[in-house]
């Protein structure tokens, strides 16, 4: 098990190679399906997802443990203004772009803003769930019932 320096739990739990620029996701970007659940509520309403994925890194980032709600609550302040952009001027996709970012370098994955920036904007659903799988495995080597129920 490889546990960052600061807390955390397993940033690599699939044990990939990691080179001098970083590693691979976990999951593929089109692998979605593999959590049907959260690729279907990232389709229908990613501000949703979106707000959970964020809570959860959050979370993990400055508690250094999985956080007990999994992502609190259905619809928070972060999931209103996501919806809010989206919906007013489609612009939500900023926001993930910028979470995909934070994410890429919590667990060293390869990759920039750039890429970031073209996920986001063309493959939300596929890359909220991507994302959110990343932070599930995570959160499942602490051991117990972190993940989901």
């Amino acid at each position: 098990m490889v546990v960052a320096p600061g807390g955390g739990g397993n940033r690599n739990a699939k044990n990939i190679p990691v080179a001098a620029d970083g590693r691979e996701w976990s999951h593929g970007l089109c692998d979605c399906f593999g959590d049907f659940g959260t690729c279907i509520i990232a389709w229908c309403l990613p501000c949703v997802t979106y707000a959970n994925v964020k809570h959860r890194y959050e979370h993990l980032n400055t508690k250094g443990f999985p956080d007990p709600e999994h992502g609190g609550s259905f619809c928070n302040s972060d999931c209103m203004i996501h919806g809010c952009i989206t919906a007013f001027c489609g612009m939500g996709w900023i926001f993930q772009m910028g979470q995909r970012g934070s994410i890429r370098q919590r667990y060293n994955i390869k990759g920039g803003s750039c890429g970031d920036c073209c996920t986001a904007l063309c493959c939300t659903p596929c890359e909220l769930t991507q994302e959110s799988r990343e932070l599930e495995l995570e959160e499942q080597s602490f051991g117990g019932h972190h993940g989901k129920h």
